[in-house]
């Protein structure tokens, strides 16, 4: 490969690491995963017999959600800590 193919090379795959990032923190991944969550335990609630599956659902897909928005903040707390033990 020459140089100028490499190039094109990595930009190529650079723009697929961002979009993946992108995806990872996106709100259509979250929305997706909670509509997912939520019909499993609908499927689930409902297969088990247990008393109103269609609203009990609910609180587990919410839980999910939240702790994927806490997720970031306590994703910088532990970066501050690591980044500054290993300056020492």
């Amino acid at each position: 490969m020459n140089v100028k193919e490499e190039i094109a090379a990595i930009r190529e795959r650079n723009a697929r690491v961002e979009l993946d990032k992108a995806w990872e923190t996106s709100w259509t991944r979250r929305a997706v995963i909670v509509l997912f969550t939520y019909l499993l335990l609908v499927i689930f609630f409902y297969s088990a017999h247990l008393p109103r599956p269609w609203v009990n659902a609910i609180v587990p897909s919410i839980a999910f959600l939240l702790s994927t928005l806490t997720l970031p903040f306590f994703k910088k707390l532990w970066t501050r800590k690591r980044t500054r033990s290993s300056r020492r």
